[in-house]
């Protein structure tokens, strides 16, 4: 009984949407451009967060020395940055190690520095350090011990700019949610619309409908059913396209930060699933909306 009453939603809800199909196609663009934002956002800060993970685990505190080493000075910042418990390693840097490397990483500039007598870049130690466990004033006083000392030039914590990284995913979060949940309402009153409109349409079979003694649920089930499938094929259109985006712009297609970082992964079934179920209720919650103020001929 309960699939011949889900088949008959299914065929009047087709028949509608072939009838309809040009403004039907409105509705189902609208939330699919609505999904698709809010997509684009999730899979950026999703990206996002799993670099800031990936880099936090590999977050270095540097401390940079004076040009010429003062007398106990190496050995004495040496001893206070292998001094703490949360420090796994401290590796020393050479100027000529730091030029290296920065060659290595720059090779477009590595001519600046081809006729400078003296190295250009300050030595170093590396520290590489487990801060699970550790309260934030512990750390802050021993950065501030080792910036203190007159050896140290400039101490570096990569801290700080996973922070500012941190906030901007914050910021993008938020963004996403905002904008997403203005093109979604807006894609259900287009879709309470559409419905409106055909529930007008075919107000005089309604009519005829109740006169036979037709329940409510029979007759408002199919438009339920057609605002349903809009939303649905416009989460299943928001996907794909999401999925032609990640094509063109992963690392297997581009060697930009953008495919390299932005869309090193592509979304989770998990998500892509809640994607899809929220075009589906969106669309069903507009027909819900509109059947709600329309009478049907009552």
């Amino acid at each position: 009984m309960l699939v011949r009453i889900f088949g008959y939603f299914a065929s009047e809800a087709a028949v509608s949407l072939r009838r309809g199909w040009k403004v039907s196609l409105v509705a189902i663009v609208i939330i699919a451009m609505s999904l698709f934002i809010g997509g684009t956002f999730l899979l950026l800060t999703t990206n996002l967060s799993g670099v800031v993970e990936n880099w936090r685990s590999e977050a270095r505190i540097v401390i940079y020395l004076t040009g010429e080493p003062i007398e106990g000075g190496d050995s004495r910042v040496l001893e206070k940055a292998s001094e703490p418990a949360w420090v796994t390693a401290v590796e020393e840097v050479s100027a000529a190690e730091a030029r290296s490397r920065f060659e290595t990483t720059f090779p477009s500039v590595r001519e600046l520095f081809k006729d400078w007598e003296e190295e250009p870049l300050p030595r170093s130690l590396e520290v590489a350090f487990e801060t699970e466990g550790v309260g934030e004033e512990r750390l802050d006083e021993w950065l501030v011990s080792l910036r203190s000392d007159p050896s140290v030039v400039m101490v570096d914590d990569d801290r700080d700019w996973l922070r500012q990284l941190e906030a901007l995913i914050a910021i993008l979060t938020g963004l996403g949610a905002v904008v997403g949940l203005v093109l979604l309402t807006a894609a259900i009153f287009t879709i309470a619309s559409v419905i409106r409109l055909t529930a007008y349409l075919y107000r005089d079979e309604i009519e005829v409908m109740r006169l036979v003694g037709a329940t409510e649920l029979f007759i408002r089930g199919p438009f339920y059913f057609e605002g349903a499938v809009q939303g649905l094929l416009g989460g299943v259109l928001a996907v794909a396209g999401l999925y032609v985006g990640y094509l063109i712009l992963n690392p297997r297609a581009s060697t930009t930060f953008l495919g390299n970082v932005l869309v090193d992964r592509f979304l989770s079934p998990p998500a892509l699933v809640s994607l899809i179920l929220l075009g589906t209720l969106a669309g069903l919650l507009g027909a819900v909306l509109s059947l709600r103020r329309e009478e049907l001929g009552q």
